[in-house]
């Protein structure tokens, strides 16, 4: 039973837009990011670096969550961007997102960029 909590297998509860501008590639994930939705972001990221589009750029100003499945999907992103050159910065983090990224120490490993403005412009 779906009771529309943190967790429940309610689809539609993430989009990912993408698009290109410059050298990035820019990845928007919509809503909650979590084991339920994890393959809604993680094949646009894979697509972008087979295609050779390895500066991802993922704005994150509108992820309102994202669990551990979400953060090895951005960390899977990160290992396949960097063999080929490149890599993942993250822009506009929520707090409540951030703040898993700071327990887990994942902010050390990741470009952190305070708006996608800024991650584009660097």
């Amino acid at each position: 039973m779906d009771r529309g909590t943190v967790g429940s297998a309610n689809r539609g509860r993430l989009e990912v837009d993408t698009r290109t501008e410059g050298r990035s590639e820019i990845v928007t994930p919509a809503g909650e990011l979590d084991h339920h939705t994890a393959e809604l972001l993680r094949a646009p990221l894979e697509h972008a670096v087979e295609q050779g589009r390895v500066r991802l750029v993922v704005d994150c100003s509108r992820l309102e969550f994202c669990d551990s499945t979400g953060l090895n999907v951005l960390l899977g992103a990160r290992l396949k961007a960097e063999a080929a050159g490149g890599g993942v910065h993250l822009a506009g983090m929520l707090p409540v997102v951030a703040r898993v990224f700071e327990i887990t120490g994942a902010e050390a490993v990741f470009t952190v960029h305070d708006s996608l403005e800024e991650a584009l412009a660097t």
